[in-house]
């Protein structure tokens, strides 16, 4: 029998594309909501980890970019990326060289979030020995089990000790919402919720005479509401704003929405290995390829499961399949009425559940348009 090979044949499998169309619009929207809300748009990058990506999104009126780790910054400033954010504390001798290696790049413009003095001390050390005053701003706890300070009265505590640093720069605070419920209304909710916060401890520190210049919020979740709620002129104090996968999207952010449906930019391009099993076909991408997210706070839905099997993702154009289990190099796509089995060699592509685990296993993407490979786009930085 002949082996079937339709999509996209000069590609070796698992592969991830980058639908540029979905790609491009998706960046777009991003810049103009915040542009009408009037919000500085600083988005995180670890959805993407690619310079080349970060580069377009700077392009459409970004003021600069967010990463979660200093190795990221170094990989990014290599490429001329100059405005950068590390929006995760660090310690440690590695990270305090890294940051001193960092610093002696007179052209690069850091900002540092940092939640205990001991952070902002080690950061005002390395700058005064390189000669250097950064900024800083201290994140919130905003909930959600994650890192930050208290709102109340902690927070003006630690400002004040930070200006009393000569190697740091206290500039303002920075909140994320930790949002993880299956619904758009819970998530406007959080947005609103931590825009208040964050709104209240700016002007709480103003009111103790302490200069904030910086105020951002902003998930990938709550990203337009921010903006709708700024636009009306509810948080005035907010003036940034730090959204991640709405660049990209994926299935994890769709489900979300009240119709569930985004430009979602990545699938992973796959090839059935195997159609011996009347019940099912095995593919050649396992969780080395999609992670292993089964989307967990969405299991109350009554689609979540089906024969007591959850989903790592949709495959594209065939809602008679379910991507119902995965192995370490193989997944395993059941059909769910019986009928037009896959072939063996037959190509399909997959929308993970979640694109940023995809994105930083991979070393690199296609971007595609009109089903043609019109760019190969490298994966630029790992955590480190």
């Amino acid at each position: 029998m002949a082996v079937e090979t339709v999509l996209y044949p000069s590609l070796d499998t698992p592969t991830v594309l980058l639908d540029l169309d979905a790609l491009e619009a998706n960046i777009k929207e991003m810049s103009q909501l915040a542009r009408e809300a009037g919000l500085k748009l600083r988005p995180h990058i670890k959805i993407h980890e690619s310079a080349a990506i970060a580069k377009m999104q700077l392009e459409a009126g970004a003021v600069g970019v967010e990463v979660g780790s200093l190795g990221q910054v170094e990989a990014l400033a290599d490429t001329g990326i100059r405005d950068i954010l590390v929006a995760h504390p660090f310690y440690g001798p590695s990270k305090l060289g890294m940051l001193g290696r960092l610093l002696r790049r007179r052209d690069l413009k850091l900002t540092f979030v940092i939640e205990m003095l001991e952070q902002a001390e080690v950061i005002s050390h390395v700058a005064e020995i390189v000669g250097r005053k950064v900024p800083v701003v201290i994140k919130l706890d905003t909930g959600g089990d994650h890192l930050g300070v208290l709102p109340g009265k902690p927070v003006p505590h630690l400002a004040k000790q930070i200006l009393k640093l000569r190697g740091v720069e206290f500039k303002g605070i920075y909140a994320h919402e930790v949002y993880s419920g299956p619904t758009k209304g819970g998530a406007d909710k959080e947005a609103f919720r931590v825009a208040e916060i964050a709104s209240k401890m700016a002007q709480s520190l103003r009111k103790e005479g302490i200069t904030v210049d910086h105020v951002s919020v902003g998930a990938s979740s709550t990203f337009r509401a921010s903006c709708q709620y700024v636009k009306d002129g509810r948080f005035k104090e907010i003036n940034e704003i730090h959204p991640g996968k709405v660049a990209i999207d994926d299935i994890a952010q769709a489900m979300m929405q009240d119709n569930g449906e985004l430009r979602r930019a990545a699938t992973v391009l796959t090839t059935v290995i195997s159609t011996s099993h009347p019940d099912y076909a095995v593919i050649d991408a396992g969780f080395k390829t999609f992670g292993f997210d089964v989307l967990m706070g969405y299991r109350d839905r009554p689609d979540y499961f089906w024969q007591g099997k959850p989903s790592f993702g949709i495959v594209r154009g065939r809602p008679d399949l379910w991507f119902g289990a995965l192995h370490a190099e193989v997944g395993v796509v059941f059909y769910k009425d019986g009928e037009n089995k896959l072939h063996l060699g037959e190509r399909i592509e997959v929308f993970p559940n979640n694109t940023t685990l995809v994105i930083h296993i991979n070393k690199k993407l296609y971007g595609v348009r009109n089903q043609e490979v019109k760019q190969v786009i490298p994966v630029t930085t790992k955590y480190g």
